[in-house]
């Protein structure tokens, strides 16, 4: 099937289970009630994508409080109860973040409950979203490895060992979420691809990369407006990542200043293209899903494009999300008339 639909990753979660519209909301319940309204949003996730015609549905990110964190609190070696304010993706905004300050370990399993919930419940393929190390390694403090490329590999191991336990748990896709790639272009081409590769090794799954410039939060798009007329960022990146084992790249199209060009850089991957955009309450047509298609086929061969949104939508209002959603699925089906 053409043109086959997918999310970023995160949902708006319900009012029942945290504050609505903002990032890092705090949970409204506790202990086994906090446990069981998470499963019942991951649920509830689950069905509205399917609803909407997606076709490789998320969790939704329903029991994370931040994509980042929802994977820190499971690590030991991390102190939560001392966080201290850092500069976030070179400073763009400042956040009070956890510090490393010990041995990295896994506690356990971090993401088993919701992996298992969905996967019961959806005959869809399912994808998973993990933070990759690069952009873990930029949101915590390290007063323990004094050396930000070996905590992130330190952060990679972890971050496979959960990958792999989430392939045996029946996910078909796993990314990894990599919104620092666009900051740290040097880095990421010395050190930031082999420290993904290494939180990517053995899977044998689809796997995936996204790197976007943010949420729609005032931070990013005030930032935003400081990159010029065209985007060209990925210019220095998109090498790196097509020597890359990564089967496929997610990347923000629509309302996008990101030259479509640029995806000839990536010859052979398969295009997560964001058709939806998530700095906007405004909905999209199922016309204007199919313009971005047709914009990013340009580029890409037809069976390489997988229509998406541009980021997640977790500080979305429910009610725009889910308008999104429907737009999504309805402009690929279009799209697929029209094109296929």
């Amino acid at each position: 099937m053409l043109f086959p639909t997918t999310i970023a990753g995160s949902l708006p979660k319900p009012e029942w289970l945290a504050e609505p519209n903002m990032l890092w909301a705090p949970w409204k319940s506790k202990g086994e009630e906090l446990a069981r309204a998470k499963r019942d949003a991951t649920l509830l996730a689950v069905k509205l994508q399917e609803d909407a015609g997606v076709d490789i549905v998320t969790e939704g990110e329903q029991a994370r409080q931040h994509f980042v964190h929802g994977f820190l609190e499971k690590v030991d070696g991390i102190d939560f109860a001392h966080k201290v304010e850092m500069g976030i993706r070179n400073d763009r905004y400042k956040a009070m973040v956890p510090q490393v300050t010990a041995p990295l370990t896994l506690k356990g399993r971090v993401h088993a409950d919701e992996a298992r919930v969905a996967r019961t419940h959806t005959k869809n393929k399912l994808k998973f979203t993990l933070p990759g190390p690069m952009t873990i390694a930029d949101t915590v403090a390290d007063k323990y490895y004094g050396d930000k490329v070996k905590m992130a590999f330190a952060f990679a191991e972890l971050l496979n060992a959960e990958a792999r336990a989430l392939q045996t748990d029946g996910v078909d896709v796993i990314q990894f979420d990599e919104p620092a790639f666009n900051v740290f272009m040097d880095e990421v081409s010395d050190w930031g691809i082999k420290a993904l590769e290494r939180a990517a090794e053995g899977l044998t799954c689809t796997t995936a990369v996204h790197i976007c410039y943010g949420y729609g939060i005032k931070a990013n798009t005030d930032w935003k407006e400081t990159l010029g007329s065209e985007w060209r960022q990925y210019e220095d990146i998109f090498p790196a990542i097509a020597k890359s084992p990564i089967q496929q790249v997610a990347i923000e199209c629509r309302n996008s200043k990101v030259p479509l060009d640029l995806l000839a850089l990536l010859p052979g991957k398969v295009i997560q293209a964001g058709v939806i955009d998530v700095a906007s309450d405004t909905v999209e047509t199922a016309e204007e899903v199919v313009k971005v298609i047709e914009a990013v086929a340009k580029f890409v061969p037809l069976g390489n494009i997988v229509a998406t949104t541009n980021c997640g939508m977790a500080p979305m209002r429910r009610d725009i999300a889910e308008a999104k959603l429907a737009a999504l699925g309805a402009g690929a089906k279009l799209a697929r008339q029209k094109l296929g």
